[in-house]
């Protein structure tokens, strides 16, 4: 890798989460996060249990923190030139489908917590003997869920005319978010690349976690054409350049999406040749949204960052619990059907108790709780190891 400025080679990374995106600039040679920038994007929720997003606010925030961090490369008197490669990391499931010819999405993006899928799962399940939700998963790993995006792909083709008639044409893209930001600064209309990685495309249901192809009999049990699907690649080779703006001719170079957590996803492939890495996951639905419940709903902290505070009063909580189940609760439950709940004690109104209790609801990952503590389903709390930049703007350094 080239030398680069007093810092070295530099890279940047594109982090589009589901309230947020980011660009980060990192050394090279040490890891040090040197600048970012950060942008919330808005959610809609037209109705209950949906949540969506526009595509092009995902696709303008990702433009604006790529310019803004750069501008504090200026600042900071490094040149933007030292930038080597981008990296993209990004909210997984969540589906967006387009028309590549203008280039404009065909619907608004559905996140992956989104639950408007919880018929189209039934229906599903109906064609499957005993209505068994594991019958796919010797193929793509993963159970039938509101989760996964070929459920989401399905419920647009029955719901949304256009697309309806857009598949039937094959003549629109489908993505996740990697693929439609890769496809829009690649050139978009004008020759974009349609493209995933295998971390991605491992959690759409439609590919086969061991060929780590699009399945012919997933695609075809869904409906969905597998002309409409984009390539899948590694995790870590050049991909193609940026076409616009202030970082055109960089590659991009290395995709995988956000979040590893009891499902077989695949971790990564560092390589066009290298062998897959598995992983064993358990999904847990709500982590980051729940700290914006609290800010924004409950009022009870002013920032996000403020969390680690009111999980330092866990100990002094009592008997308050919560049950992160906002949108169903995931592994290994996998109940469409649960909701969030929190239970507290007779007479108990303090907030930082709440508070607390939905920090440290977050901190065990996932947990079940009834009135009697001693019947609560037991589980496992992850303590992962947390440097300061790893965790800057994430749920993790504040918890």
């Amino acid at each position: 890798m080239a030398v680069g400025g007093r810092f070295g080679p530099l890279i940047g990374a594109i982090d589009e989460g589901t309230s947020s995106a980011r660009f980060l600039v990192f050394a090279a040679n040490t890891g040090e996060v040197l600048t970012y920038h950060q942008v919330e994007i808005l959610q809609h929720c037209p109705r209950e249990g949906w949540v969506e997003q526009d595509p092009m606010d995902i696709l303008s925030a990702v433009r604006d923190c790529m310019d803004k961090a750069v501008d504090n490369l200026h600042k900071l008197d490094i040149d933007p030139a030292d930038i080597k490669a981008i990296g993209i990391t990004n909210q997984r499931e969540s589906t967006i489908i387009w028309d590549p010819k203008s280039g404009k999405p065909l619907n608004n993006a559905i996140l992956w917590l989104d639950v408007r899928t919880t018929d189209t799962v039934d229906q599903v399940l109906a064609q499957v003997r005993d209505h068994n939700q594991n019958y796919l998963k010797p193929l793509c790993g993963l159970p039938v869920s509101t989760y996964f995006s070929a459920l989401k792909v399905r419920w647009l083709m029955d719901n949304v005319p256009q697309v309806k008639q857009a598949m039937k044409e094959k003549s629109c893209y489908f993505g996740t978010v990697d693929t439609w930001l890769i496809w829009n600064l690649t050139g978009g209309k004008d020759g974009g690349l349609h493209i995933t990685d295998v971390t991605n495309a491992s959690r759409t249901m439609l590919m086969n976690i061991k060929t780590l192809k699009w399945d012919n009999t997933l695609c075809k049990f869904f409906g969905i054409p597998m002309e409409v699907l984009p390539d899948i690649r590694s995790s870590s080779e050049i991909y193609g350049y940026i076409t616009e703006g202030c970082l055109q001719g960089i590659p991009i170079s290395g995709v995988v999406h956000s979040n590893h957590g009891l499902l077989t996803t695949v971790a990564y492939r560092m390589g066009k040749d290298a062998a897959p890495v598995y992983a064993l996951e358990g999904s847990v639905a709500i982590c980051g949204v729940i700290m914006k419940w609290l800010r924004d709903n409950l009022e009870i902290i002013d920032n996000v960052t403020d969390t680690h505070k009111i999980a330092e009063e866990t100990s002094r909580a009592g008997k308050v619990y919560f049950v992160p189940a906002f949108a169903g609760l995931y592994a290994p439950y996998w109940r469409k059907d649960a909701r969030r709940c929190v239970i507290v004690r007779p007479l108990m109104t303090e907030t930082t108790a709440l508070g607390a209790a939905m920090a440290a609801g977050n901190a065990e990952g996932i947990g079940v709780w009834n009135l009697n503590y001693s019947h609560s389903t037991p589980c496992d709390t992850f303590y992962p190891s947390i440097s300061e930049n790893e965790g800057i703007g994430k749920v993790g350094r504040n918890i």
